[in-house]
């Protein structure tokens, strides 16, 4: 669905429509523009997360502990701040109404849920936090730099120009300690929830022959010591 979302919004980009000025933008100021909205950037990290986890579960490593909160925190918030934010200011239609629905409603509870149940566990540390609140981050000082150049915003929340530098900084302060709020609640379930992958059974305990003490054994063909 991800996917279907995101090369549905892609091709609509490249076809092209005015803006609410009536304008068509050039084809490269259409996919500056697209890639720049915080729900695309969240959608793609969780398919690139989805299809890794997919081919590989065990995959792990303090980067990709980083990634995998990011795409898990990201995809949250977008469903977050679109159905308490920006639904009511969506009028799409057609194949866009499809797209926007796998972004903000689908996604973000597949990654939800598919992380609830399948985990893998436990792999969230207070670094690994940290480190995955840069992303959201270098994405507001990202919108901020872009807005100032060009006069355009991807959310009506972040528009500078009509709600001013101070109002956006504030909505955009609780967006991030929102997402902090998020990561505490999932590190704290994470070592708490149930791995759908079984670990794997200890190695069989003998007794020692010297201390009759039990210990592992490679081998159990019956040998016995007297």
């Amino acid at each position: 669905m991800v996917l279907g979302s995101l090369v549905t919004q892609i091709a609509l980009t490249a076809q092209g429509s005015p803006g609410p000025d009536g304008v068509v933008q050039p084809v490269i100021t259409r996919f500056v523009r697209l890639f720049s909205y915080f729900t695309i950037q969240s959608n793609i990290l969780l398919l690139i997360v989805s299809v890794t986890l997919a081919r590989n579960p065990d995959r792990d490593g303090r980067l990709w502990r980083v990634i995998r909160l990011d795409a898990v925190l990201g995809i949250i918030i977008t469903g977050l701040v679109y159905a308490t934010v920006l639904a009511g200011t969506s009028n799409r239609s057609g194949a866009g109404w499809w797209s926007n629905l796998g972004f903000h409603y689908v996604a973000p509870w597949w990654a939800l849920l598919g992380w609830l149940l399948f985990g893998p566990r436990s792999r969230m540390d207070r670094r690994t936090l940290c480190w995955a609140v840069l992303w959201p981050v270098a994405w507001i000082g990202y919108t901020f730099a872009h807005g100032a150049a060009t006069g355009w915003y991807p959310y009506p929340f972040t528009d500078v120009t009509k709600l001013g530098s101070p109002a956006v900084l504030i909505n955009l302060t609780a967006v991030v300690v929102i997402t902090l709020l998020f990561g505490a609640v999932l590190r704290l379930l994470d070592p708490r929830l149930p791995s759908a992958r079984p670990a794997e059974p200890a190695a069989p305990m003998v007794p020692s022959p010297r201390s009759g003490v039990e210990s592992p054994s490679a081998s159990q063909s019956g040998t016995r010591t007297r």
